[in-house]
């Protein structure tokens, strides 16, 4: 089949699943903003988006898109260190416009992995899960999600960790994006000398947009939580 046994085509799946997980971490983003300027506004968008069917439907699109992104990702690096062989032990200078990210990929991969059950332990699991089953996962309202997430990163101590750890995952999210938006947009077909710069500069651009409001909610509770201990 084309997208398995060929490389475009492999290139091109992984292209496609990336751009619409940009999308979702886009949509994501803003939607958690909310959180800086009203609770009530956050705790209304998660109640159009919590315990209903249209929900469950795109959490598992949404998880299915991180498997094959990921699966993609995995098989194209073992073949292209499989035809490499021996030469990727050789020593060599860094090849020019070659990133650190671009040559770190799988790890950056497996990173955001982590990261991610930890994520969808921390809200997927007590809120949506909660909402969706009635179990109880923890000792507050799974709809009342703003109150959740102060409490998460702004208790002493365990929220500040929370924060410095979320904070490292969006910087290596950003690398892995940094690198991957150019790489999608190079498999599309804008690979000539023309678009390099201009890839790179709107990969970064992306890059940022996309981690931007994560790293603003974050920051904005991390003061909070440092707020709360200086007042103690």
């Amino acid at each position: 089949m084309w997208l398995k046994d060929s490389s475009v085509g492999r290139k091109f799946v992984m292209a496609l699943s990336g751009a619409a997980l940009v999308l979702f971490l886009l949509f994501h983003g803003c939607m958690n903003l909310a959180l800086v300027f009203s609770e009530e506004a956050y705790n209304t968008i998660c109640r159009v988006l919590g315990a209903n069917w249209y929900a469950v439907i795109g959490s598992l699109g949404i998880a299915f898109l991180i498997l094959v992104h990921f699966c993609y990702g995995l098989y194209l690096t073992i073949q292209n260190r499989a035809a490499r062989g021996n030469d990727r032990y050789a020593v060599r200078g860094k090849k020019e416009g070659v990133t650190w990210e671009s040559e770190n990929m799988l790890v950056l991969g497996f990173t955001i992995l982590g990261f991610l059950c930890l994520h969808l332990y921390n809200f997927w699991f007590k809120m949506q899960f909660a909402e969706l089953t009635g179990i109880e996962t923890g000792a507050f309202d799974p709809q009342n999600g703003a109150a959740y997430v102060k409490a998460l990163f702004t208790t002493p101590v365990s929220g500040q960790i929370y924060c410095v750890l979320y904070l490292v995952w969006f910087v290596v999210l950003w690398l892995h994006l940094n690198h991957g938006v150019g790489s999608a947009m190079t498999s599309m077909g804008l690979n000539n000398l023309k678009w390099q710069k201009r890839v790179r500069v709107i990969s970064t651009v992306v890059a940022t947009i996309v981690i931007l409001p994560f790293t603003i909610v974050v920051l904005y509770y991390l003061g909070m939580g440092i707020g709360m201990l200086c007042a103690a």
